[in-house]
């Protein structure tokens, strides 16, 4: 390789054929990497992809859960929404019933109870993963008037 600009002359340099300002340089015994020094950058490079790949995972994992939240709540939304804009007056007590979203299929349990006002009854909705879990992915409530 040719430096194309005057470096100070060094013994290890000789002095290029055309023109004795430019030198060419060599340098024998350092043309490349050791052994050692590749394995440490291996090491490094791999340690780095091993977090980066765990790093998507959990986020893979993260995004199916909000996945299931965002449509648990809207299967109970769209019950609530159902109760508003068909002026129900639901009656006092439990029912559950299937609320799938899309290919998720959830189960939710409507509760219904009377509040110190007998014109208004407070409902709430609980979502849950499916028919048999135990787990409550969301749960809202909302307060019915009698439109009656």
């Amino acid at each position: 390789m040719f430096i194309l600009r005057a470096l100070p002359r060094r013994p290890d340099c000789r002095p290029h054929r055309r023109s004795r300002t430019h030198y060419r340089t060599h340098y024998p015994n350092n043309a490349g990497f050791t052994l050692l020094e590749v394995l440490v950058a291996l090491v490094i490079v791999g340690t780095a992809l091993g977090a980066s790949l765990r790093a998507v995972g959990s986020l893979t994992q993260n995004s199916s859960g909000l996945r299931a939240a965002m449509m648990a709540t809207w299967s109970a939304e769209n019950r609530l929404t159902q109760i508003r804009l068909g002026h129900e007056w639901p009656t006092i007590g439990n029912r559950s019933f299937a609320c799938p979203q899309g290919d998720l299929p959830l189960q939710c349990e409507e509760k219904v109870s009377g509040t110190p006002n007998p014109y208004f009854r407070r409902v709430e909705v609980a979502v849950f993963a499916s028919a048999n879990s135990e787990r409550r992915i969301v749960n809202l409530s909302q307060v019915v008037p009698n439109a009656r």
